[in-house]
């Protein structure tokens, strides 16, 4: 049986914060060998102090920037970037926030997500004496359907795939590319619990315990699609308009 459920007590996270603290604080003892906590970027961001200088949002968005993938400007003249992060996630404003934070500031995602998610991970097992991994959340849009989800940008010491390729199904078929992202379906079942505004950073998912594994297990920077593979590597208007500057160049000398 799963089990999902959000800690309460966790206060407001600041710059230098023992986030392991704060959390095992929270937990107590109810944390089992086996469970994972599904800790919200934001809150390991702000532990982390990557907060940044910028009254104007969209400078910080343009420095975390590697590859403009889409923009479009809205009637009310609203531009939105969707945009590959140094971090190699696309996503809207390469996850820059501006909500929640000093005047004038911004938060940033945290420099290396896998990493805080073992730091947690190493820190709690061995303050709580239980075998736990972390999966750091980021909420993200997806391609083809609106509204966002919750999915793992971090990840200690939890298996972020599960791989059935080659085994088979019901009815004795072969599995062939079978491969659930379960790192990001746990990030989606934790939001469930600990919703957006409800000043709930943490959850804990129970009945998954063999997902759990070594802190040197690959992070959730695995999920992230390599270029070759990639069949959307730019939105339909800039591959359109890359395409029609192509034709053009290449009839210019005829």
């Amino acid at each position: 049986m799963l089990q999902v459920w959000a800690l309460e007590g966790i206060p407001e996270v600041r710059a230098g914060d023992d986030l392991v603290a704060l959390i095992a604080d929270a937990a107590g003892p109810t944390l089992e060998d086996g469970d994972i906590l599904v800790v919200t970027s934001k809150v390991v961001s702000k532990s982390e102090g990557r907060f940044v200088i910028a009254d104007d949002r969209e400078d910080a968005i343009t420095r975390e920037t590697v590859r403009v993938v889409a923009s479009r400007t809205s009637e009310s003249g609203h531009v939105t970037r969707i945009v590959e992060s140094r971090l190699g996630i696309i996503a809207a404003a390469a996850g820059v926030d501006a909500s929640n934070t000093p005047h004038g500031t911004v938060l940033l995602l945290p420099d290396d997500p896998d990493a805080s998610a073992r730091a947690l991970a190493a820190g709690l097992r061995e303050r709580l004496g239980v075998r736990v991994g972390v999966i750091v959340s980021d909420t993200l849009g997806r391609a083809w359907r609106e509204g966002q989800t919750d999915a793992a940008i971090g990840a200690g010491g939890v298996h972020v795939f599960e791989d059935l390729r080659g085994q088979t199904d019901a009815e004795g078929r072969p599995l062939v590319v079978t491969m659930p992202c379960v790192a990001d379906e746990l990030a989606s079942a934790a939001d469930l619990v600990k919703r957006k505004a409800a000043g709930r950073p943490v959850a804990v998912v129970r009945g998954r315990a063999e997902l759990v594994g070594d802190l040197d297990l690959p992070g959730a920077r695995s999920i992230v699609r390599p270029a070759e593979r990639d069949m959307f590597h730019t939105g339909a208007a800039e591959a359109y308009a890359a395409g029609y500057a192509a034709g053009a160049a290449s009839g210019a000398g005829r």
